[in-house]
């Protein structure tokens, strides 16, 4: 039974997660959950007690965003909460979410549910009523009370977005407009008031007039040469000292000068990047990704049809589990290419070529998490370019009827978002992102382009032909 705004409950499971959720639908917003920790004051410590999808672990580990996951035309949003590890300063966690594209009014289904990570059980449900031009919103939030953890429903908006929720509570943030520079005032001319006025011919022949002081004193005579200095007598000799100081090491030493604060953080970003038609592509470089991991995460759902199924096939109570692979072909500055893909467990590594790892095989899309691919950008100096993409196994004929959503986590930098929502042929392998070095940066490409396997040809080779990437191919795959 859902709670009414302002009620609390007792909370008994340790680790909890706040599951966002709503319908999804043509001109709906997306919405993006987040958690504030804050003291007993109601503010946070410092950023990094602010965990939405550019920051998504907090460094004690209490909190952590799990990211979205769609069943149909339902999405949710989910952070868990480790409330055995929340630091003893912390005395509430502030549960909100972020409307990206529109209003919270617009978006249909809106809730939040708290659920015992363990069993999965329901420990809490609140069904925001009421939501209209707000573009943030507090739902919830998991408090202290006498040593025992307490949720209240809130159901607070905000008109200001993220940005105004995250100030509210003490973050800095760098999504501020610009002020816009006012222009220095233009010096002043030379006060000519009270002098009379001269025409003289200027250089090109023409006359002009200028401003003299009503009085011109007369020319002032050079001064007198001064008179020769008379001769320095050498320096007297100096005797020897008879008394030599203290070592150095025995005199008083000076205070070290004070040490003033440190410098403030860099504020948090609060910019994420959907990669579109109109803009496909963008520089990790820019974004910060020159180090660290590079997630590539990928999540899906088969799309809401009705009554009817894929192709005009009705549509049965169950939908069919779908198996979906995320695989992605590599090649090196030095020449080597390969792919990585979970059949024949062909997974990568990391801290060896070819510096690109698979973290497993997710077989019907319910794993929250969908499946990740990592690229250490440690290594992009290596890296000539990376084609992901993702191929159906089984569940589906075809991207179309599908709803597929790829993101680039960089570990440092705003993600990167585009859908597979677009195929409208019986494809089973979509292209998602070609990255390519330019330069020595990894430049991101949106392809969102559907390939068709030709007769004899299996969907992996088929992507390397379409993107001359030169493996060789035999039975049972990429020839080593």
């Amino acid at each position: 039974m859902s709670m009414l705004k302002g009620a609390n409950m007792p909370v008994q499971a340790p680790v909890v997660r706040a599951v966002l959720g709503w319908q999804s639908g043509p001109g709906v917003p997306d919405a993006d959950g987040s958690a504030l920790l804050l003291t007993g004051g109601g503010k946070v410590r410092d950023d990094n007690d602010f965990v939405f999808y550019n920051q998504p672990s907090h460094p004690a580990g209490a909190v952590r965003h799990e990211g979205k996951a769609t069943a149909g035309t339902q999405v949710t949003d989910t952070v868990l909460v480790d409330l055995a590890r929340v630091e003893p300063a912390i005395e509430r966690i502030v549960l909100a979410a972020s409307a990206d594209g529109g209003t919270f009014g617009k978006v249909p289904g809106l809730h939040i549910r708290l659920l015992d990570a363990t069993s999965g059980a329901e420990v809490a449900r609140f069904d925001s009523p009421g939501a209209t031009t707000e573009t943030a919103f507090i739902f919830g939030e998991l408090y202290r009370r006498a040593g025992q953890w307490k949720f209240r429903a809130v159901g607070q908006g905000y008109a200001s977005g993220l940005a105004g929720l995250a100030r509210d509570f003490g973050i800095s943030v760098d999504d501020a407009p610009t002020p816009t520079p006012t222009p220095a005032p233009a010096a002043p001319a030379p006060a000519t008031q009270g002098w009379p006025s001269v025409t003289v011919t200027g250089p090109d022949g023409q006359p002009r007039q200028i401003g003299l002081p009503a009085t011109v004193p007369p020319p002032v005579a050079p001064p007198p040469p001064a008179p020769p200095a008379p001769p320095v007598a050498p320096p007297a000799p100096v005797a020897p000292p008879t008394e030599y100081p203290p070592p150095i090491s025995n005199l008083p030493m000076a205070p070290p000068p004070p040490v003033g604060p440190p410098a403030p953080a860099a504020p948090v970003r609060l910019s994420k990047v959907t990669l579109t038609k109109q803009a496909p592509t963008v520089s990790l470089a820019k974004q910060g990704g020159r180090s660290g991991s590079l997630r590539v995460n990928l999540n899906w759902s088969m799309r809401s049809l009705g009554k009817r199924g894929l192709f005009g096939k009705q549509k049965t109570a169950h939908l069919p589990d779908l198996d979906l692979d995320l695989c992605c072909l590599w090649e090196l500055m030095d020449g080597r290419k390969g792919i990585v893909h979970p059949l024949d467990n062909q997974f990568g590594q990391l801290n060896d070529a070819p510096y690109i790892m698979l973290d497993g095989d997710d077989r019907t899309g319910a794993n929250e998490a969908g499946e990740n691919l990592t690229i250490n950008l440690d290594h992009t100096d290596k890296f000539r370019r990376i084609l992901v993409y993702a191929s159906i196994y089984d569940g589906a004929d075809s991207f179309a009827g599908l709803d597929a959503v790829a993101t680039l986590y960089p570990q440092h930098g705003a993600p990167i978002e585009m859908r597979l929502d677009e195929c409208t042929v019986m494809a089973r392998a979509g292209v998602l992102f070609l990255i390519e070095n330019v330069n020595g940066e990894l430049v991101v490409r949106r392809e969102s382009r559907y390939i068709i396997p030709a007769p004899g040809q299996f969907r992996n080779q088929a992507v390397d032909l379409a993107y001359n990437w030169g493996l060789s191919w035999v039975a049972a795959g990429p020839k080593t």
